[in-house]
């Protein structure tokens, strides 16, 4: 997936905005070691840097780690798959946002995180959860098969696991879970009525691969029109996020 980094920045601004309640559990001590998997286009990741922490944020995306690095030149940014890094130097803290969702091998990504940690060091996230943006997934399935682009219907974009499950993975891996939560947040989607569309063009445009341009605009139209009755409310669209946000701390 290439990811538009520009689009990301002026329209959903609100991933990373949210993501600093996430930083006040991560709880940055000055002189920390820390490591922002998933970074993005950096923003979070320099927000930990002025707290005085030596930060290195990563993201498998080139495009995200070009616009972070032109963004922010004095925090260390570099491209790297989640399910395969490794450092030399290990860290105090691992953290994320918005991001763990989109990894393919959780398994693999707990390895990579627990080895890179300190004994006693913390894992600390937020991720999409059970049953985030499960209308809009539904919407967006039900026009696709109704257009006949039933193998796009199929599409796995994301992994949004249940508290129990997600926890126990992390207690498998070694993590000791010291905190855990599973909550609504709905979210505010930009541009009115193009709110949907172009959530869609930025986060979920692999349901659409194949798909004719100008078969796509109505198909992202009636996919609107099918969420207007749960996601518009009071002149505003609102999206169904769900979000799973834990603290896992690496056992001695």
């Amino acid at each position: 997936m290439k990811w538009n980094a520009e689009l990301y920045d002026q329209k959903h601004a609100f991933v990373f905005q949210y993501g600093e309640s996430v930083m006040e559990l991560l709880d940055v001590q000055p002189g920390e070691r820390i490591l922002d998997l998933g970074c993005g286009t950096g923003y979070l990741t320099q927000q930990i840097s002025e707290l005085d922490a030596d930060v290195v944020g990563i993201d498998y995306s080139p495009e995200m780690i070009q616009k972070a690095r032109q963004s922010y030149p004095e925090v260390s940014f570099s491209v790297a798959d989640a399910s395969k890094f490794s450092f030399t130097e290990p860290f105090d803290a691992v953290f994320s946002n918005a991001a763990l969702h989109w990894v393919k091998d959780h398994d693999a990504m707990m390895k990579c995180v627990y080895h890179s940690l300190k004994p006693g060091g913390r894992f600390v996230a937020e991720m999409g959860g059970k049953g985030n943006v499960l209308q809009l997934i539904t919407a967006t399935k039900q026009v696709l098969l109704k257009h006949g682009f039933a193998k796009q219907a199929e599409t796995m974009i994301w992994r949004f696991p249940s508290l129990g499950e997600y926890t126990s993975e992390l207690e498998n891996h070694g993590f000791r879970v010291t905190f855990a939560a599973h909550f609504d947040r709905p979210t505010a989607l930009q541009d009115g009525d193009q709110g949907v569309a172009k959530w869609i063009a930025m986060f979920g445009e692999q349901y659409f691969e194949g798909v004719p341009s100008n078969q796509k605009q109505q198909m992202l139209q009636e996919i609107t029109e099918l969420l207007r009755p749960h996601y518009y409310r009071e002149g505003q669209w609102f999206s169904d996020y769900v979000r799973l946000r834990f603290t896992a701390v690496k056992q001695l």
